[in-house]
């Protein structure tokens, strides 16, 4: 896991990394733009589902990218999806549940960090088929001063290099299809379409990469 260029570092993500992290997904987590000044009532409230889940559960295959400012990106795998999606349901969202009631009233009213926390509550999980072809997933963010510069191949790299020694078959991701510009990106790296699932703003692309035998 070494260092790409002099300007910035891809290393292994630490525990203290949890704040920096949160906050790359917030400033990426409107369809690849800065979400911030949708969720100011909670700015966490997507950091809580997005990453800390795999900083907790997978350290082993969580990088971040840092710069001398400090972190400006995040790439998070998981090996097997469904074991991750068992202990997050059972460990780590019941203590979201606990800290966040579930939201009541016109969900037309409600904010978008509000409707996060109804996430919490009812997580819309899909594991494309065939399982057994993409057991794993992953995912990136980069801040836009750290887009333009390959850094994101570069941890890709590492990442798919990681699960193949591990042993994977294959990888699958999800995005929002209105993020063209990631779509472009996972489609330089190989990954094809699977299913779409949903519609509007709950719409979400599922991709998949299988790893040669």
């Amino acid at each position: 896991m070494a260092d790409p260029c002099p300007s910035y570092r891809i290393r292994a993500a630490r525990p203290d990394d949890r704040p920096a992290t949160y906050r790359v997904c917030l400033e990426t987590g409107d369809a690849g733009r800065d979400g911030t000044s949708l969720f100011q009532d909670d700015p966490e409230a997507l950091g809580r589902f997005y990453v800390g889940p795999y900083l907790q559960f997978e350290p082993r295959l969580a990088l971040v990218l840092e710069d001398d400012t400090g972190v400006c990106g995040y790439a998070l795998a998981v090996l097997d999806s469904r074991p991750f999606y068992r202990r997050f349901e059972e460990e780590w969202l019941t203590e979201l549940r606990r800290q966040f009631p579930e939201p009541s009233g016109d969900p037309t009213t409600w904010t978008p960090a509000r409707k996060m926390h109804w996430e919490y509550h009812h997580p819309s999980i899909h594991l494309p088929k065939p399982y057994a072809h993409y057991p794993s997933h992953l995912h990136i963010d980069l801040m836009p001063r750290a887009q333009g510069h390959r850094l994101g191949v570069r941890m890709m790299d590492i990442l798919l290099g990681e699960l193949r020694r591990l042993g994977s078959p294959g990888v699958h991701l999800a995005m929002h299809p209105g993020n063209h510009r990631a779509l472009h990106f996972y489609g330089k790296l190989g990954f094809t379409e699977l299913i779409r699932t949903g519609a509007g703003d709950s719409a979400t692309l599922y991709l998949g990469l299988r790893f040669a035998a």
